[in-house]
């Protein structure tokens, strides 16, 4: 393969790589991204540009032997790093029998997001120790089709991981994988090692209860009601069985036994795409007079990369009917790391509102006694249609 050479000026480096077991060197501007190098300096162009925000997948390419995406990604950041792109798996094994699987399983149509996904399939096929379909289409979800509903994708890596067991093929261990942009790279294109300090490696984990200071200042803040067919007595004293209201809540999970100030668990939102699961604790006071409470907590995603703390205040009174009752939620929050790019502050209201509206209808069949509470999930489908709804009522004036 040859080399795009000019000597930098204008603002370009010169950028050496291995691309596809060949080293290259061209000029490049330190803030273009790996895709557009790439395709227009070294005419690579099985590495397909979707979105170029890092949500269609499209770009994945290995970086140093990891996926990552090429359109969030520096071109400057990967200097003495070695590329692969679709054209490098072409003598591949994996690569090659998934290929086989693809079209024996009709994973693909216009094929925009193949080379993409065969790069992400090929990551699990390494990883994965069992054909588990679960944690394929996990695996799988920042991939995007819009062809083929993703049913034959997951048919072909699944008969590939499993042909890969039964062959006495084991998985690769301790490589667990994050999608997303490079971070610091050393000349040689290994991963830089960074050793935090203790006190900044301790600010990385979860809050503690002891650290969730009462002085917490929310960046985001709304207000909520939520109305109920029961006695405001019987609402409070279920808010105050922890592990009642986490199985209604849905995405809640308890990871500990919680205890009357304390909890310890995860929450998980999804939205297409889009998931992240955060863990942490959570400080609970209750005033049984003011039929009042907060639940002030902090965590952070499985990867330690995005992180959040906040604090739902709620009061239960009166409804506007005898026998009825009024949930009032003031809810603060401060959400940091790469998840924050899509937690503008009206998405998570939205989003924190259908969860709301989710828990109320749980806690109303919970005290009825009529029907269980709703599985502990968000339903992505239910959630983006009254997401939608709600956006034209408000655009055309409807209620």
């Amino acid at each position: 393969m040859s080399a795009a050479l000019a000597d930098p000026g204008g603002g370009r480096m010169a950028l050496a790589l291995t691309v596809n077991g060949h080293a290259v060197r061209l000029a490049a501007e330190p803030r273009s991204h790996l895709g557009d190098v790439l395709r227009d300096g070294l005419d690579l162009t099985g590495t397909h540009l979707g979105c170029e925000h890092g949500v269609c997948g499209a770009c994945t390419v290995l970086l140093d032997g990891e996926p990552v995406r090429a359109c969030l990604t520096f071109a400057g950041a990967c200097a003495g790093a070695a590329v692969t792109t679709i054209e490098g798996l072409d003598t591949d094994e994996i690569a090659g029998e998934l290929r086989a699987a693809f079209n024996r399983e009709h994973a693909l149509q216009c094929g925009y997001c193949t080379p993409g996904m065969l790069v992400a399939a090929r990551d699990l096929v390494l990883r994965l120790p069992e054909p588990d379909e679960r944690r394929i289409r996990v695996g799988l979800s920042g991939n995007l089709c819009r062809c083929t509903g993703y049913a034959g994708i997951v048919r072909a890596v699944m008969a590939v991981i499993a042909a890969q067991r039964a062959r006495g093929i084991p998985p690769e261990t301790g490589a667990e994988r994050t999608l997303g942009p490079v971070g610091a790279r050393t000349g040689e294109g290994t991963v830089a090692a960074v050793h935090l300090p203790a006190s900044a490696a301790a600010s990385t984990a979860p809050a503690a209860v002891a650290e969730l200071a009462a002085s917490f200042a929310p960046a985001h803040c709304f207000v909520q009601a939520l109305d109920l067919a029961h006695p405001p007595e019987a609402v409070f004293a279920l808010l105050g069985d922890i592990e009642a209201v986490a199985a209604c809540l849905p995405g809640a999970v308890l990871t500990a036994r919680p205890t009357p100030d304390m909890v310890e668990g995860g929450l998980q939102v999804r939205i297409g795409p889009i998931a992240a699961t955060f863990r942490g604790r959570a400080r609970i006071e209750r005033d049984e007079a003011a039929r009042s409470g907060s639940v002030h907590g902090a965590g952070s995603d499985a990867g330690g990369r995005s992180a959040t703390e906040g604090r739902i205040r709620y009061r239960v009174g009166p409804g506007s009917a005898a026998g009825t009752a009024r949930i009032e939620l003031e809810v603060g929050y401060t959400l940091t790391g790469p998840l924050a790019q899509f937690g503008r502050p009206g998405l998570v209201r939205d989003v924190a509102g259908r969860i709301a509206v989710e828990l109320a209808r749980n806690v109303d069949a919970r005290l009825s006694g009529v029907a269980a509470p709703a599985p502990a999930g968000l339903n992505p489908l239910r959630l983006l249609l009254g997401l939608v709804r709600a956006r034209l009522a408000s655009w055309f004036g409807h209620p």
